[in-house]
């Protein structure tokens, strides 16, 4: 075989080794993040491979794959999360009525309504992020605390947080739900139990459900008190058409710009966000 020919075979057989090499490396080198989460997992493998069963560096990377897959977990649900948990309902709810109350079918846009809910809903749940982040996932991530310890810290803020935003009749509605459910379980008639009187007596699952209704009544009263001043504009502006005469021009298009310069002279954006973000009682506070 001649020299050329030894050279086409060994290139040949070389090629799919050099696409695999060259598609990982494209794959891994999009981003900094990417490169080095591939690093990261390629540590904890090779480190999970060496380490002798039942020692403690098995046990170490064993952790560390577990708070990989629950962050990963936790950025999946992330959004879920946010909408229960958080003041992120009663924000875009109450965006959602005041467009409907002006009449603007897409304007503000939805992506501009749910923008400005979200980075609200930051500005407010800031104090709990923070208690979260330095009270449970920084000691997680530093190895001070299991990973059991960590959860109970970290969902301690947003109990605290949602306690103190409920209630007390909402809370009591699925604190007896659950009661005489597990009362038919057991077969047997249960006591009166009276409402949790601290966040940490009230369970995850009593406490978000009565959340979400206690955020759902008041979002709604808030959108009913936004609809009174444009529903009293549209009546005057039918009125003065019907006395005019001029009952096949539809009202809408005469009241909208009269609703929309309202809204600005009152400076409403101003107002209402301020109104909705003092509503909520300060995180710790109570009453």
């Amino acid at each position: 075989m001649t020299t050329l020919a030894k050279r086409s075979l060994t290139a040949k057989a070389g090629l799919p080794l050099f696409v695999l090499t060259l598609t990982a490396s494209l794959a891994f080198s999009g981003s900094a993040e990417a490169q080095e989460a591939g690093g990261l997992l390629g540590d904890l493998a090779q480190g999970l491979n060496n380490a002798a069963p039942g020692s403690d560096a098995a046990a170490s990377l064993s952790g560390r794959i577990i708070q990989l897959i629950a962050l990963m977990t936790v950025l999946s649900i992330a959004p879920g999360v946010l909408v229960v948990m958080t003041s992120f309902t009663r924000f875009v709810i109450v965006f959602s009525m005041l467009r409907s109350a002006l009449g603007l079918n897409q304007t503000p846009p939805n992506m501009v309504l749910s923008a400005m809910a979200l980075f609200m809903t930051f500005f407010v749940m800031q104090p709990v992020f923070d208690d979260a982040w330095t009270g449970g996932l920084r000691p997680l991530l530093n190895n001070t605390v299991t990973e059991e310890q960590a959860l109970v810290r970290i969902g301690a803020p947003f109990k605290a947080f949602m306690f103190a935003n409920t209630r007390p009749k909402d809370l009591k509605l699925f604190a007896d739900l659950v009661r005489d459910n597990e009362a038919e379980q057991n077969a047997e008639p249960a006591p009166e139990t009276p409402a949790p009187a601290t966040a940490e007596e009230a369970s995850w699952r009593t406490l978000v459900p009565a959340f979400m209704i206690s955020e759902l009544r008041r979002a709604f009263t808030i959108g009913f008190l936004i609809y009174l001043p444009f529903i009293a504009i549209d009546l005057i502006v039918a009125s003065v058409l019907m006395s005019a005469g001029m009952m096949m021009l539809p009202p809408v298009m005469i009241s909208l710009p009269f609703k929309v310069i309202f809204f600005v002279l009152i400076d409403g954006w101003y107002m209402l966000a301020g109104s909705m973000m003092q509503s909520y009682v300060a995180y710790g506070g109570g009453g």
